[in-house]
Parts: C-alpha cells; structure tokens; sequence
C-alpha cells in the first residue's frame, strides 16, 4: 500500500486552492472540518498520484454539486408509507462499536428484496445513508471517542441469499460505483457472515466489478463470524445475526468446498454467468441518478 507523504499532500491543497468557489462549499461539507484527512482518502484511491487524486475529487465535487448532494438529507422520499417500504426492502443499520471506536454497520444482503421501487430512489436513499454516516455518526463517534473517527467497519449478513436476487447486481454495481468514486476509504473493512454456498458462486461473479482496493478489505468469516468479530467488538456492539451459537448458516448442508464438482454446483455457476452477461454496462453514476430523474 502506497504511503501518503506530506509533499504528496502540499502538492494536493495547492491544486485544491485554485478550484472555484462552488467546489470549495461542497468540499467543506464533504471533509466535515477534516480537509486533509478528505485528501489523504482520495489520495489513497489514487496510490498516492496528485494529478489523478484531484481529478478524482473535482469530478467528485461536481457530482456533489449536479446532484445537490448538500441537501439530500433535506430532500425526504415521499410518501412516507413508500419511503418505509424502500427502508423495509434494504435492511441496514448500526449495531455499535469497535474497540477502536469505529462504528458497526450491520447490513442484511440476503433478506434485502430491493423490490419496492426503481433504482432511482434504492440510490437516492443509499446517498442519504451515507451523508448521514458522514455528517452525524462520525462525527458523534468523534465526539464519544475524543479522537477523530472517518471510517466505520460493515458486517454483511448473507443469511437468505438465492439466484432470483441476481437482478440486484446492477444496482449493487451502481451503489459500489458511488461509494468507489464519492466516498473512497470509508470503510475499513467488509465482514461477510452467514454466507451459504451460493455466495462463494456469486463472489466469483461480483469481485471483478470492484476495485482492488475494495476487494482487500473484504473478509469471509466462518459461520456467524461470532469468535472473530468479539476480537475487534464488545458482544454489545454484535449485529443480532452474529449472536448465535454454533457456526451458524454458513455451514449448512449447502454449504460446500468451493472446489466441488457437484452438477448443482455447475449450474448455479452457470446461472449466474447468464444472468450477469445480461446486465449492461454502466454509463457512469451521475448519468445513472440523472437518468432516473428524468424518468420520474
């Protein structure tokens, strides 16, 4: 992993000092008061290359800007009764804390339907979630921990997971772009648990759609992930579907070595290399919300 110099970080700021004054508002909301940890982040994403580090957060800042990012916490998904059903349709929420004071995002992938409305408003809501990471949990974490606190660790529970959830893909790729190019280093780490067996099988489909750096903080956890998450978490801070005895899910009769041969193995593989060769390309994330504002 390239290492962040001070010179690397001057040569930034000195860029930063010359974009216009739009960009300079939207970036102080985006740094929340922390502009050269905000630098350091993008810097990161670009192994440490200036000119590609700042591209990277102009075109950020202007993503931010064309899509009022500012003020999506103020722009509320109506009416209230569909709102609820999007939130129902994609379980997340914060479980605690690590040991390190990092929050605990606990996301349900496998109970998450994400059947209750166009992709539009599953983006729309996801931007909120992480603004709202953003602009209020990390900062309270700050304030409890008396130290400054960016990022956050995420545990994926796959309890749940089947085929039919394969048209999912294009918006989780959607969703992945964002966070890849808008909100790059805020999660230190990804924790998969209760993972059966066709999640090895659609792995092997999703890894290549992320960035490498993403892919390196994912860790596939035995069963719940209980005796490896207590290492870095209170019990009390535990997502409810880490908290079982046993090795949990991920152990089932369907799950299997990922070298099987079994015939059924063969054709969830199949299945999905099917589904996923009719997913199209993605034209780029703004284009993408743009789009979808267009339709509404």
């Amino acid at each position: 992993m390239v290492i962040i110099s001070q010179d690397m970080i001057k040569q930034f700021q000195t860029l930063m000092d010359s974009i216009d004054e739009p960009l300079k508002n939207t970036f102080e909301n985006l740094h929340q008061g922390y502009p050269t940890e905000a630098l350091v982040r993008f810097l990161k994403a670009r192994d440490g290359n200036v000119p590609k580090a700042h591209k990277m957060l102009v075109d950020s800042l202007d993503w931010r800007i064309q899509n009022e990012i500012d003020n999506i916490l103020l722009k509320p998904i109506v009416p209230v009764d569909f709102y609820s059903g999007i939130r129902d349709s994609q379980l997340i929420g914060m479980s605690g804390y690590t040991k390190e004071g990092r929050p605990v995002i606990a996301v349900g992938v496998g109970r998450s339907t994400y059947d209750k409305a166009s992709i539009h408003y599953y983006v729309q809501s996801h931007i909120q979630i992480n603004e709202y990471r953003d602009r209020i949990i990390l900062p309270a974490a700050t304030k409890k921990f008396e130290r400054h606190i960016s990022t956050c660790v995420k545990v994926l529970d796959m309890t749940g997971l089947k085929i039919s959830q394969l048209g999912q893909l294009k918006l989780l790729t959607v969703i992945s772009s964002i966070d890849d190019l808008n909100y790059p280093e805020k999660t230190d780490t990804y924790y998969i648990v209760n993972a059966p067996y066709i999640f090895s099988a659609c792995w092997k489909v999703v890894r290549p759609l992320l960035q490498e750096r993403t892919r390196k903080k994912v860790q596939v956890l035995s069963g719940c992930g209980k005796d490896e998450l207590l290492k870095i978490m209170d019990y009390d801070s535990l997502p409810h579907f880490c908290r079982r005895e046993g090795s949990g899910s991920g152990s089932s009769k369907h799950s299997r070595s990922s070298t099987s041969t079994d015939p059924d193995d063969q054709k969830i593989a199949q299945t999905i290399e099917s589904e996923c060769q009719k997913l199209s390309h993605q034209n780029g994330v703004a284009d993408t919300v743009n789009e979808d504002k267009e339709k509404k």
